[in-house]
């Protein structure tokens, strides 16, 4: 956060430093609980899929981007849950700064797995159902939605600078 950020909070909203770190560290909470059911239910999905009947089939290639997907979910759930354990073990020691910046870089790094993950569950899937050729197209439509929707448009209304909600 820039100076120009934090006086804007102070004189906008009329919060302390304190203030505005618990308002941070509540927003973020909350978009964690959002995505962290979404990165439960994949895994719970992919995790029963060597077990069924059909998946002895899958092709050697396939195999490996199923594990390539379980990866990315589980590194997805490993960052999106260690902002909790971070305020767990840091809880009363006033590092609620440090905290809610990891906890970003936590958020970010999750997000960008589950992309990936969700990317490779929808090819395993398309594939599976239709065949090489949509099972690809498929990927890279997802992944440029997760792209344009996820990265390019915040990334894009961050640089114009409105400061209206803070």
């Amino acid at each position: 956060m820039t100076a120009g950020d934090q006086n804007w909070d102070r004189q906008t909203r009329q919060e302390t430093e304190t203030q505005r770190l618990d308002r941070n560290w509540a927003s973020l909470i909350q978009e964690l609980r959002v995505v962290q059911t979404g990165v439960q239910f994949l895994i719970g999905a992919l995790l029963i899929l060597p077990f069924q009947a059909g998946f002895a089939i899958l092709s050697q290639p396939m195999r490996l981007l199923y594990l390539a997907t379980v990866a990315a979910a589980m590194g997805a759930t490993v960052f999106l849950v260690a902002p909790v354990a971070w305020h767990r073990i840091l809880f009363r020691r006033h590092r609620l700064g440090n905290v809610v910046a990891a906890a970003h870089r936590c958020a970010i790094a999750g997000i960008a797995l589950l992309g990936l993950a969700l990317t490779g569950a929808t090819v395993l899937v398309t594939e599976t159902v239709a065949g090489p050729v949509p099972g690809v197209v498929s990927g890279v439509v997802v992944a440029v939605l997760f792209a344009v929707a996820w990265v390019l448009a915040p990334w894009r209304w961050r640089k114009v600078g409105d400061r209206s909600d803070g």
